[in-house]
């Protein structure tokens, strides 16, 4: 079992269902979130992928990098963040590299 010490860089995966058609408001919003959050404590870098298959159900994916767990979850915890206003569901989860 990996046990994550505090502290530990953690990698976000967020894929988005984000139906064709919605694509310009979709990367808006995640524009508007990437910003605010680029300027918080422990943010390290984030890219937004998009998939090759039209038909995926999981169309856009984004993949952000954290100094920690508590500096993701502390920024996320910021009134002012505009991605709670998505209007797309998401399936965000934080991992931690266990090899390379």
């Amino acid at each position: 079992m990996c046990v994550m010490t505090p502290g530990e860089p953690v990698t976000l995966i967020n894929p988005f269902e984000v139906p064709a058609g919605r694509d310009e408001l979709f990367i808006g919003g995640w524009e508007r979130a990437a910003e605010f959050l680029s300027t918080r404590d422990g943010y390290l870098d984030s890219a937004l992928h998009r998939s090759l298959d039209p038909s995926a159900d999981f169309r856009f994916v984004n993949v952000a990098h954290w100094r920690s767990r508590e500096a993701f979850e502390a920024a996320l915890r910021d009134p002012a963040f505009p991605g709670r206003r998505m209007p797309f569901a998401s399936h965000a989860a934080l991992y931690m590299v266990i090899r390379r």
